[in-house]
């Protein structure tokens, strides 16, 4: 597919100027150069066009954004300073896989003052002694060649430090859902188990009722008051002095008027066995 066709397959029906990245890879190029991209992708910030057969960058446009330009495996042997000049903010930049042999050619890309990652794997000019030192020496702004620093550190995958960022959002997120810490739902339960103890009666079972005194005094249930008496000590804790004289009190009453009654069936019986007498 020719690159003209693929830009346009790329858009979905968006706007040049509301793209931001741009994968081109793998597309042909016309007579070597770059066809259907223009000036109208203002805010394109990322580029590729790896193995497009691109021998010329004299006709890529004006891409002030631009962030991260892949151009690998392909036929690329010089003319880099226009780098500097249609995307003067470039920070990564990989031309491995080029016709590139000398480190004049790579002299261009001095004045791109933000590069810091560089690649120039499978190029002719890594078989040059000192390669490394020497790119290094001649671009000082960089800070990574072909995926490590001077001291041979690999660079971070930019794709990774997304992920990580993301996974920092997920985690406040899941903390968010998750509610207060352990420590708080501890107090919480701590409180409420207070609150049930202080509450009255809260050692009953389930469906059980409070039996006491008051209750059968309401219900007028009939109990002897020997046991009304035992029951009001049993439940208060203490005797009531004052309710236990009315209660001796009353037990004298009823035991004299039992006297009295049988009084009145003995005198009875006396009258009878008199008239018996007189009879006979």
């Amino acid at each position: 597919m020719e690159m003209k066709k693929r830009i346009n397959l790329e858009l979905r029906n968006r706007a040049p100027e509301e793209v931001t990245e741009l994968v081109l890879d793998n597309c042909l190029c016309v007579n070597g150069e770059i066809e259907g991209l223009n000036d109208t992708f203002k805010k394109l910030e990322f580029l590729s066009m790896a193995n497009v057969e691109l021998s010329s960058l004299a006709r890529l446009p004006s891409l002030n954004k631009l962030r991260k330009l892949e151009l690998s495996d392909n036929i690329i042997s010089g003319g880099l300073e226009v780098l500097a000049e249609k995307c003067p903010n470039l920070t990564y930049l990989n031309l491995s896989g080029n016709k590139i042999k000398d480190l004049s050619t790579v002299e261009a890309l001095q004045n791109l003052k933000n590069l810091k990652s560089l690649d120039l794997f499978n190029c002719e000019i890594t078989n040059l002694e000192d390669y490394r030192e020497s790119i290094f020496e001649l671009l000082q702004q960089i800070t990574y060649l072909d995926g490590f620093d001077q001291d041979d550190n690999e660079a971070p995958d930019s794709e990774e430090e997304d992920d990580e960022d993301g996974d920092e959002d997920d985690e406040d997120e899941e903390e968010d859902e998750a509610g207060p810490p352990e420590g708080f739902e501890e107090e919480e339960e701590e409180e409420e188990d207070d609150d049930d103890e202080d509450e009255p009666g809260s050692e009953l079972g389930e469906g059980e009722e409070e039996v006491g005194l008051s209750y059968l005094m309401k219900e007028e249930i009939q109990v002897n008051r020997p046991f009304l008496h035992d029951l009001k000590i049993n439940y208060l804790g203490t005797e009531d002095e004052e309710d236990d004289d009315d209660y001796v009190e009353e037990g004298e009453e009823e035991e004299e008027e039992e006297e009295e009654g049988l009084r009145g069936e003995k005198r009875k019986r006396d009258a009878e066995d008199d008239g018996e007498e007189e009879d006979d």
